[in-house]
C-alpha cells in the first residue's frame, strides 16, 4: 500500500488527486492540508479517513476539531502543521499542490524527510530552484512533476535507454490563454471575468489569470530549467491552442518526441503517483481524427510581456525570480479584487524587478525574507 499526503487538498490539483486515488486500490490517503476550506476538508476526512490533517488557518482549526471529533482524525494547525503533514513518517509520496510560495517550506521539509515529491507547486522551483534541487540530491528525494507540461517532458525523457541522448531543446506548449491574438490596446480593457474564462483547462483563479498573462508559462520555463538541468534559453515556448501536445523534447540528432493526450490533469497526477508503472485510466481517450489538425505558433512577447519578464528573470537567476514571483502574486490578487487593470500586472512586476539588487546565491532565509519584503513594499503603495 502506498500512502499519500496532499498539501493543498481543497484546490483543483488536490481534489483531482483524490479522484485519481479513488481508482487506485493500492493507494491510500495518509494526510491532507487546506488553508481555509474546512467544508471540503470535512467531506474528504469522512470519505478517505486520513491519519492526520491540517488547517493552516489556525482560527478555523479549533472549530474543525470539534466538527470531526467523531472520526478520530488528528487535526493540526498553522504553517508548522502543514510541514508536519509534509514529513509524515507513513507518507511515501507528498503531493505539493499548494498555490504560491507558501508551498516552498513544506516542500523543503518533505525533501529533507526523503519523500517522493509529486510537485504541482511551480513557485518552489521558480524561487529556489538551485537550492531545492541540491537538497533533493543530498537527501535522496525524488521529484516527479505534476504540471502537464513538465510531466510531458519527463515522460519523453523516459525513452533514453542509457541516458546517452543529449537534450537539445525543451519545447513547452502553451494554450495562449483566453486572449491569444489580442493587441495590447484590447488587453487594456480586459475584465476579471474574461481573464478567468480559460479555453481548455479548469484551474484555480490565480493560475488562470497567470495563464491569461502568460506569466504561468514563464514560471514553467524557469521550473523546467531547474527540473531538467537545461539553460533557460533552451526552453522554448510554442503556442498550441488545442492543448493536445502537452510538451516536446528535441534531442541532439534533431529527433523530437512529444507527449499527447486530451487536456486532463488526471493523467500526469496518476503517472506521478504510480511511476514507473502506467496504470489503465478510464475515459478521456485521445481521438486525433476528431481534432482534424493541430497548430503551433510562436508566442507574442511584445503583447504578453510577462513571459518576456520571466525569461529575463530566469537568465539572471539568483534572487530575481523570487522578486518576479512575489510581485506577480500581489498583482494577481489585486487584479482579482479589481484594484488594477490587466496590463498593470506586467508593469508593476517589471518595476519591482528593475528596483532589485540581485543576490547571486540566496539562502532559503534570504528568499523568504525577500518575498515578504517585496509584498510589504507593494502593499505600502496603498492600492
Amino acid at each position: 500500500m502506498t500512502n499519500v499526503a496532499i498539501l493543498g487538498a481543497s484546490g483543483s490539483i488536490g481534489t483531482q488527486t483524490l479522484e485519481v486515488i479513488e481508482t487506485l486500490p493500492d493507494v491510500r490517503v495518509a494526510g491532507l492540508t487546506v488553508h481555509t476550506n474546512t467544508k471540503v476538508l470535512e467531506a474528504q476526512v469522512r470519505k478517505f479517513h486520513p491519519d492526520c490533517v491540517c488547517v493552516a488557518d489556525e482560527a478555523r482549526a479549533a472549530d474543525f476539531r470539534v466538527r470531526v471529533a467523531d472520526t478520530g482524525v488528528k487535526v493540526l494547525s498553522g504553517p508548522e502543521g502543514v510541514e508536519e503533514i509534509a514529513a509524515l513518517p507513513q507518507a511515501d509520496i507528498v503531493v505539493t499542490a499548494m498555490v504560491g510560495i507558501a508551498g516552498l517550506r513544506p516542500t523543503v521539509r518533505a525533501i529533507k524527510a526523503g519523500k517522493r515529491i509529486a510537485l504541482a507547486n511551480k513557485e518552489t522551483l521558480v524561487t529556489a530552484g538551485p537550492l531545492v534541487m541540491a537538497l533533493a540530491k543530498e537527501y535522496g528525494a525524488v521529484i516527479l512533476p505534476v504540471d502537464s507540461e513538465h510531466s510531458a517532458v519527463f515522460q519523453c525523457l523516459q525513452s533514453r535507454a542509457g541516458g546517452e541522448e543529449r537534450v537539445k531543446q525543451i519545447l513547452l506548449t502553451a494554450s495562449g490563454g483566453p486572449f491569444f491574438g489580442k493587441t495590447r490596446a484590447e488587453l487594456a480593457a480586459v475584465t476579471r471575468g474574461q481573464a478567468l474564462r480559460h479555453p481548455n483547462w479548469d484551474m484555480g483563479a490565480k493560475i488562470t489569470v497567470d495563464s491569461a498573462t502568460m506569466m504561468n508559462k514563464g514560471l514553467e520555463v524557469i521550473e523546467a530549467s531547474h527540473l531538467f538541468g537545461v539553460p533557460v534559453d533552451d526552453v522554448h515556448v510554442v503556442v498550441h491552442r488545442q492543448s493536445v501536445v502537452h510538451s516536446m523534447v528535441a534531442f541532439s540528432d534533431n529527433a523530437v518526441l512529444a507527449q499527447m493526450g486530451v487536456p486532463d490533469m488526471k493523467l500526469p497526477i496518476q503517472y506521478a503517483l504510480t511511476y514507473p508503472d502506467r496504470r489503465p485510466m478510464a475515459g478521456n481517450e485521445l481521438d486525433l481524427a476528431a481534432y482534424g489538425s493541430l497548430t503551433f505558433e510562436p508566442p507574442d512577447l511584445d503583447t504578453f510581456g510577462c513571459l518576456r519578464l520571466a525569461y529575463h528573470a530566469g537568465r539572471v537567476g539568483g534572487s530575481l525570480p523570487c522578486v518576479l514571483n512575489a510581485a506577480n502574486e500581489v498583482c494577481v490578487d489585486w487584479f482579482l479584487q479589481e484594484k488594477i487593470g490587466f496590463l498593470e500586472i506586467e508593469q508593476l512586476v517589471e518595476q519591482q524587478m528593475a528596483a532589485h539588487a540581485v543576490l547571486p546565491h540566496p539562502t532559503l532565509l534570504d528568499i523568504l525574507e525577500l518575498d515578504n519584503e517585496v509584498r510589504q513594499r507593494m502593499r505600502r503603495a496603498d492600492r
